[in-house]
């Protein structure tokens, strides 16, 4: 039976997690692989232990709004930890795993963190350095059993069990919670800018709560809302699963399994069997590639029909279907599509597609394949989902959906796309500069996107103001840092980082006329592998150069490849080299 109601219009969400705890007691919630098996954690044990954690945090001194930072992988204790901040009302601060020492004690210091929760000896190792020169974090409290050698100097430290041990009144901390407000600061989440440093976006509860409601919205209207089983492999400090694969399936009630790692996600799903998934586009172009390997090995029938799918698919996405290939479309749901959804888990609604662009071929692939594809739009600023979207209003994958419920769109008179509501930010946290560059004085979120509302107004993204590289899962990269590291060494006069919706960093390079004469060309591919090699040694895993290219000739005003302030134009450099750095990516 299905459940065809609309989510509470709750206060918070710490409220709302209370609520939806209180409401399904003893069913499982939280599940994770402990000696090879499946086990969980209910609903009632995780409120219990979000309150034991959250009167821990207390004791140790944490008061309304003290930030605390959470370095973890996907588990179940991240989110209890996430929730037993707010609990505590503290402000979460999570962190990538993949930080460096550099980049924890740029947060630690920005958000003056009074605690950090860290789950595991590999992730402490570059973060209790970080640590030693924060001047407000007195508190490492460790989920797992940790090594720390000559740092306990450096901080009181905890162990996990100790404080989710710690006597406390759930019932109290539920009546408490209700006091907070949805303008009341949730978290803090770092992502990078054109300048360079990682900016704090102060994200409230009701920013994070409007992007719920939509997304249940849609759930509730375009689908069955029933026992809703999520699979959460993104990493939980990005915005999108954040919102998306933590605390949209409680507003759902639904429970969440955290996969092994990304390469046992095909077996985790098959086992999991999620009704909903928040994916990256990069994962389906992965998966599309090895589903066509695999066919075109099987050939034969296998291939013929993989080629009908997609025809009779693309006849339908083009309004072109026709009654002649209904027997057809029968034959490849009993045999193809079922075969293909079965590796899905066989119960999978919809996935949900978000972080980066997806390829329309791709959409259109899986569309074939008899999974429903849903592409969806936002950046951290914005909660951070903007819109997604709809069977109901029609799937186009050139486009990314009408806005969320009570979202305002406009687009500017640049083509510029415009945010309003309340899922847009409060800002950057102690950054007005930054702050000012994306707010206006009306409350409009400038986007940074380029594009238009199309006739059912549903939103389609043509060029970005902005310039940053967005990575294909989704992880933001500012080129000028990296840019301008390199361009600090006296052997490289200029660079122009490269990776916009592809796996990793590339770069184009141009040598110091001074430094590399006399110079071959062997030489000089030497003594820039050398400087990339330096520098990547101070660069986050996502911004590390993985592979160059030697320019023709330097970047000037006379190419127009720099303008009179001495900036590169980079779409008149990728005219030029972007074939050349896209086969960097294939060699």
């Amino acid at each position: 039976m299905t459940k065809k109601v609309e989510l509470e219009h709750f206060p918070n969400l710490v409220t709302m997690f209370f609520t939806r705890a209180r409401e399904q007691g003893d069913k499982p919630f939280l599940w994770a692989k402990k000696d090879k098996a499946w086990q969980s954690i209910s609903w009632r044990e995780a409120a219990q232990k979000v309150a034991s954690l959250a009167q821990g945090l207390r004791d140790m001194g944490i008061e309304a709004g003290d930030r605390v930072m959470l370095v973890s992988e996907n588990r179940p204790e991240w989110l209890i930890a996430d929730l037993a901040i707010m609990a505590a009302g503290g402000v979460t601060v999570p962190t990538y795993t993949t930080n460096t020492t550099r980049d924890h004690q740029h947060i630690l210091g920005n958000s003056d963190a009074r605690a950090v929760i860290v789950s595991t000896q590999k992730l402490a190792e570059p973060l209790l350095p970080a640590v030693l020169f924060a001047s407000e974090c007195h508190h490492v409290i460790s989920i797992d059993d940790i090594i720390t050698g000559q740092s306990p100097d450096i901080a009181h430290f905890h162990h996990w069990e100790d404080l989710a041990a710690t006597e406390a009144d759930l019932i109290a901390f539920e009546e408490e919670a209700r006091q907070m407000g949805r303008s009341d600061l949730a978290c803090l989440i770092y992502t990078s800018g054109t300048g360079g440093a990682p900016r704090g976006v102060m994200q409230h509860h009701g920013m994070i709560l409007h992007n719920v409601e939509g997304c249940v919205d849609v759930i509730a209207n375009d689908f069955d809302w029933e026992d809703e089983v999520f699979l959460s492999f993104l990493p939980a400090s990005h915005a999108y699963e954040h919102t998306g694969g933590q605390h949209f399936p409680i507003g759902l009630g639904a429970q969440i399994y955290y996969a092994e790692g990304l390469e046992k996600l095909a077996s985790n799903i098959e086992e999991v069997r999620p009704t909903l998934m928040v994916v990256v586009p990069r994962l389906f172009e992965m998966l599309r590639q090895k589903m066509l390997k695999t066919i075109e090995k099987e050939g034969g029938l296998a291939q013929y029909l993989l080629d009908r799918a997609i025809q009779i698919e693309t006849k339908r996405y083009e309004g072109r279907s026709s009654l002649l290939d209904a027997p057809m479309n029968a034959i490849l749901s009993q045999t193809l599509r079922k075969k293909v959804r079965g590796k899905f888990g066989g119960r999978m609604k919809a996935m949900v597609s978000g972080g980066a662009p997806l390829n329309p071929d791709v959409g259109l692939f899986f569309q074939a394949m008899g999974l429903t594809m849903l592409q969806g739009y936002g950046q951290t600023e914005s909660g951070p989902v903007i819109s997604c979207n709809r069977p109901k209003v029609g799937l186009r994958m050139e486009t990314v959906g009408p806005p969320l419920k009570n979202t305002v769109v406009k687009i500017a008179e640049d083509g510029e796309i415009c945010v309003r509501g309340e899922l847009v930010m409060n800002g950057y946290w102690r950054n007005k500069d930054d702050t000012a560059k994306v707010l206006d004085e009306e409350g409009w979120l400038l986007t940074g996107d380029v594009g238009h509302l199309d006739e059912k107004g549903r939103i389609c993204i043509t060029d970005r103001k902005k310039d940053l590289i967005v990575l294909d899962k989704g992880d933001n990269v500012a080129p000028q840092r990296i840019e301008g590291i390199l361009t600090l060494y006296p052997e490289i006069a200029q660079a122009m980082a490269y990776g916009d919706r592809r796996p990793y960093i590339v770069a184009l390079l141009v040598p110091d006329a001074e430094a590399t004469k006399g110079m071959s060309d062997e030489e000089i591919q030497k003594a820039l592998r050398g400087v990339v090699d330096k520098v990547n040694k101070d660069l986050s895993v996502i911004e590390k150069i993985r592979r160059f290219i030697i320019a023709d000739e330097p970047f000037t005003v006379d190419n127009e490849m720099l303008t009179p302030k001495q900036s590169i134009r980079r779409h008149k450099i990728l005219a030029m080299y972007e074939d050349r750095l896209g086969k960097l990516y294939k060699s």
